[in-house]
């Protein structure tokens, strides 16, 4: 598929006064150039998921009227444009020239200069959005710039980027499928598929298989064999295998070890197939199996009707989580663990903002500092003085979580196309593979083991559904931890130490759900947590905004909140009024 089928464009619409016999023909190629500038700037800083730049579409023309912004409407509707911004330095007819597509995300920035006043096109366009119904997000500079300055000021940046980060991330999931491969997980609640929620709220369709045809396809060698050899190769080379835990009558055969390997890697191939295609089908004569079921992301049940009697699904979630396998360094796949969908769409809000993989975890344990004391002897310090929350479950994370990739010469999780070959090496070497805990997974398989470093910044987020008031987005900022080696093993121990293990503290401000660690444990809406590396908080309430999904809980500084400014209508209140306008406009694809 080529890119321009798979992502979706920036649309620029550089907007002018339309008065002829001097004033307009005095704008032409400062409004140009403007547009011509950001276009630039976006595709030097922003990437699709596949790490090449972000494309953008200027308008044929400056836009003075309506006619020229119909014309403009088409060529974005031709050239598949997914985010609309409109730039100016100028007085222009609002209405006359503004975006009318509902689908799309928009904003406008007007040029802060006081030869042209493009700050008043800029709010005058804003109330013609906002009476319409049709929300915009303002971008409007702190500081005058001389008319013809085509410096982009910091805090203008800081905007575009935030809006076209979120607006693409809306575009891109629109008309992708989540997959669910099986049905609901122990009772777990995301996931009962909510298939109104994902039609309405991001425009992507569900699609649903029976765990039956992974084994189906195992059985009847629907796979790519070449590659199945060279992965199980890949797997014996670099996946460790570690010490069984389990009660010696209940430790399967060094035989059925082997077969179980073979098992869940077969398994790894046929859930990337189920979710994108693979060509090679076709010619083994499987044209339906190679279409894939355009799936930006999927969940695999696993427990326990697959888990009680088949290997389970901790390497297959864990592999394709990572940004690397067998085919080298590539792009992450998001799929979820026991198919929670609320939290693969959290960790599909993440890695669309971050092109970065994601780990999923249990928000398990809230250690206070008191508790740790009794018992591990250990009185906390430093940045787990206040008590830590353990995050740790099955071994489905990202191995990208080591944090053994680096950025600056600290702990991180970087996009595929930054990660060296070393990297990902030491990614794997400090992964260990342990059998599965037969009480939890009686048909075996594989969990994978690694402790995360600490030091890295991360944002933990979950999207929860609530009877009566739909979606809501909880998020959490803070960092990593490092315990001490003793302390670690006494605490991880006493859940299940063939499961990695991230210690996290979020950030507090004394207040409501971040008054302390124990308040951000005590408000987490799910068992799940959807963890991303860097402090992404305001660009996830800026997407929650486009999507129309209020944010209940965040600990995000406000300067740093960017909503349309139809928000601004709603109250004094911020988190208020981003209930009061994601209820007055509803779902962006429907109302529910």
């Amino acid at each position: 598929m080529s890119k321009t089928n798979q992502y979706s464009k920036i649309g620029i619409r550089p907007i002018i006064d339309g008065r002829l016999g001097g004033v307009r023909e005095s704008l032409e190629d400062t409004t140009m150039n403007m547009a011509k500038n950001v276009a630039k700037f976006f595709m030097e800083e922003l990437r699709y998921p596949d790490g090449s730049p972000v494309e953008c579409i200027i308008s044929d023309s400056c836009i003075g009227g309506v006619k020229e912004a119909a014309d403009c409407a088409q060529k974005f509707k031709r050239e598949n444009v997914g985010v609309s911004l409109s730039v100016t330095p100028c007085w222009c007819y609002g209405t006359e020239t503004m975006d009318m597509d509902p689908l799309i995300p928009k904003a406008i920035w007007g040029f802060n200069g006081t030869e042209r006043p493009g700050a008043v096109y800029l709010a005058a366009t804003l109330a013609g959005h906002n009476q319409k119904g049709l929300p915009s997000f303002g971008i409007y500079g702190r500081d005058v710039q001389e008319m013809g300055d085509e410096n982009i000021p910091k805090d203008v940046q800081n905007k575009l980027l935030g809006f076209a980060k979120a607006g693409l991330a809306v575009s891109l999931m629109r008309e992708k499928s989540y997959l669910a491969i099986g049905t609901v997980s122990m009772g777990i609640a995301g996931s009962e598929i909510q298939s109104d929620f994902f039609q309405s709220y991001l425009g992507m369709r569900n699609e649903f298989v029976d765990s039956s045809e992974v084994m189906r396809r195992i059985k009847h060698g629907i796979y790519d064999k070449e590659e199945f050899q060279k992965a199980l190769t890949w797997t014996k080379e670099n996946c460790a295998e570690g010490k069984d835990f389990n009660k010696e009558d209940k430790q399967r055969s060094r035989e059925q070890k082997d077969k179980d390997w073979e098992f869940v890697v077969k398994m790894t191939l046929i859930i990337r197939d189920l979710m994108e295609g693979n060509p090679k089908l076709a010619k083994m004569g499987y044209g339906e199996e190679a279409l894939g079921h355009n799936a930006i992301v999927s969940g695999f049940q696993g427990q326990r009707q697959w888990t009680d009697f088949l290997p389970n699904g901790d390497f297959s979630e864990a592999i394709l989580n990572s940004s690397f396998d067998w085919n080298g360094i590539r792009k992450p796949y998001i799929v979820a663990t026991e198919n929670d969908s609320l939290n693969g769409i959290s960790m599909l809000f993440n890695h669309l903002l971050t092109n970065t993989a994601q780990i999923f975890a249990d928000v398990r344990t809230y250690w206070s500092p008191e508790a740790v004391v009794e018992v591990t002897g250990w009185k906390p310090e430093g940045e787990a003085k206040n008590g830590f929350i353990h995050l740790i479950n099955s071994g489905s994370a990202t191995l990208d979580g080591t944090g053994r990739q680096t950025s600056k010469g600290k702990p991180a999780m970087k996009p595929f196309w930054e990660i060296s070959e070393e990297e990902k090496k030491d990614c794997l070497d400090v992964t260990t593979w342990y059998p599965a805990n037969v009480g939890y997974f009686r048909g075996g398989g594989y969990s994978s083991n690694f402790l995360t470093n600490g030091g890295m910044p991360v944002t933990m987020c979950r999207l929860n559904l609530t009877k009566g008031l739909g979606p809501t987005l909880q998020i959490a900022e803070g960092w990593t931890i490092n315990l001490p080696e003793k302390v670690y093993t006494i605490l991880d121990e006493r859940t299940d130490r063939t499961w990695p293990t991230t210690w996290f503290v979020p950030n507090v401000t004394g207040e409501g759900a971040f008054t302390d660690v124990y308040s951000v444990m005590n408000n987490w809406g799910s068992n799940h947590g959807a963890i991303s590396y860097g402090h992404i908080g305001h660009d996830l309430i800026t997407l929650a905004a486009m999507l129309r999904i209020p944010v209940n809980m965040h600990n995000v500084d406000d300067s740093k909140i960017f909503r349309p400014t139809a928000w601004n209508s709603f109250g004094m209140d911020r988190e208020g009024s981003d209930y009061r306008a994601c209820e007055n406009y509803g779902p962006i694809y429907g109302k529910r």
